[in-house]
């Protein structure tokens, strides 16, 4: 049983909260955002909070009724704070740029990659060692972050290439003589 799942979301001041069906909707001052919510998991507003409850004693329900409750959650917070994600570029010539819409990354491959930046989703460059990626939606926010790391996730060797600036890289010691 989800103890995670009981508490309900409170609203903050300045977050309008609209749930039509199975539909949660989340207007703030950072844009909107919506979230479908699962069959099994029943979804009230009242008294200024989201509450969510499984439908069924199933075990299924059970399960979801907790990330039903999360992603709510997910939401005020996308609306009102935002999302993060931190990479740090490490290698020798290994750098980042914004031109544009894209951003460029020379990742010591023949050709500088080029990454379209998707809507919704803010990229800076504060170093050329270092990419914030931000925006509302935790999920979007991660992908992107997923997907500049894997054109050179870091090797275990030298720790050269793209990582999240609190991930830890399990270094090997190099061939013996």
């Amino acid at each position: 049983m989800s103890r995670v799942g009981k508490r309900p979301v409170t609203i903050p001041s300045g977050v309008t909260a609209n749930v039509e069906g199975q539909t949660v909707k989340m207007k703030g001052p950072k844009g909107q955002l919506q979230f479908v919510v699962h069959d099994d998991v029943e979804v009230k507003f009242e008294n200024g909070a989201v509450k969510v409850a499984p439908r069924f004693k199933t075990n299924r329900a059970q399960a979801l009724y907790g990330t039903a409750r999360a992603q709510v959650a997910n939401l005020v917070e996308g609306v009102t704070k935002g999302f993060e994600k931190k990479l740090e570029i490490t290698g020798v010539g290994y750098r980042a740029a914004l031109q544009g819409k894209n951003l460029q990354l020379a990742l010591g491959y023949s050709h500088d990659v080029v990454y379209a930046i998707p809507e919704g989703i803010a990229i800076t460059v504060p170093k050329p060692t270092e990419i914030i990626v931000a925006g509302n939606d935790s999920q979007r926010v991660g992908q992107v972050a997923a997907e500049i790391r894997s054109y050179r996730p870091p090797e275990p060797y030298k720790g050269k290439g793209v990582k999240y600036s609190d991930e830890f890289i399990f270094r090997k010691e190099g061939k013996k003589k």
